[in-house]
């Protein structure tokens, strides 16, 4: 008996063998009506076998086939190619294969129809419709409780269970804003679509100071900054900001609409554009959170607002 064809016949044994080892290992075929078990066996078998059959047919080949037949005129480095048919085998393959293909696009799944991911939409889409009417008139309580639950799950993962950016990884929800990020606004300008739309805000080159008629400086920024990240108290930096910042964000902070944003505090309003359109500042830039619905968003922003007051 040949060489290869022995090798073969006891790798098919040995896989056999294996087969039969694992599967009572597993705890055997499984009662009399488990077909789901026997089909797998029974297909573990035939693949075993035919991939002996493939592989011992085609080393064969190698051994013993010479090739034959009429060359083409071309050849590539000395490399010839053979003008033979088409294997008849391939052609019903192809065939096949397109008949097939044509079914699939046209009558099986044709395009824009049925699909897993589309029922997956729709279901989303019922639910969050659901969800929205449900919750549609909920009281500041119920409001924050929500709004709690989602910041565990959307928002703690960056600023931490208690809001406080672990460590300055993100920012600190407790307070509204920290000196680091009013300084980096200022010296870098800002364009984060606080109110919702663009509304850039120039860097120190374009900020003037109206109590002096000058640019704003290095120890006007430090302590403006002081005194907004330390909620407006005091008299330090209230003459820098009352000539440079009431302008636009008005003489208490808490922002003009169109004009600038609220850095004195949180409101639903500014952590919802934060949430829609993300923030980039002195930290890093944060994603916007689009995957959230109305309802979501409103609970979030009363909750995090509650956390400064």
């Amino acid at each position: 008996m040949n060489k290869t064809v022995l090798a073969a016949i006891i790798v098919v044994i040995a896989m056999l063998g294996f087969t039969y080892v694992a599967v009572g290992g597993a705890g055997g075929m499984g009662g009399e009506n488990d077909w789901v078990n026997k089909l797998a066996v029974l297909g573990a078998v035939v693949l075993v076998i035919v991939t002996a059959f493939v592989v011992t047919k085609y080393v064969r080949q190698m051994q013993f086939d010479r090739a034959s037949g009429k060359l083409a005129d071309e050849n590539w480095d000395g490399i010839g190619e053979y003008k033979n048919e088409l294997p008849f085998g391939w052609a019903v393959i192809f065939l096949g294969m397109t008949i097939w293909a044509i079914w699939y696009f046209l009558v099986g799944y044709p395009v824009n129809a049925y699909s897993q991911i589309g029922e997956y939409n729709e279901e989303v889409a019922a639910h969050d419709a659901k969800f929205e009417a449900q919750y549609a008139n909920m009281d500041d309580a119920t409001l924050k409780e929500m709004g709690g639950s989602i910041f565990i799950v959307q928002c703690a993962p960056c600023h931490g269970l208690q809001a406080d950016g672990m460590d300055g990884k993100a920012a600190n929800l407790n307070h509204r804003i920290a000196e680091a990020s009013i300084k980096h606004v200022i010296q870098n300008g800002s364009n984060n679509q606080l109110l919702g739309m663009e509304m850039p805000m120039p860097d120190r080159n374009g900020l003037m100071n109206a109590n002096t008629g000058a640019l704003i400086t290095d120890a006007e920024i430090d302590s403006v900054a002081k005194y907004v990240a330390g909620g407006m108290k005091g008299t330090a930096g209230a003459d820098v900001f009352a000539g440079v910042c009431a302008a636009c964000h008005g003489p208490d902070g808490k922002g003009m609409d169109m004009v600038a944003p609220n850095i004195a505090e949180f409101n639903p309003t500014l952590v919802a554009n934060v949430l829609k359109h993300g923030k980039k500042g002195v930290i890093g830039q944060m994603p916007a959170f689009n995957n959230l619905t109305e309802v979501q968003v409103k609970a979030l922003g009363a909750y995090v607002t509650g956390l400064s007051k």
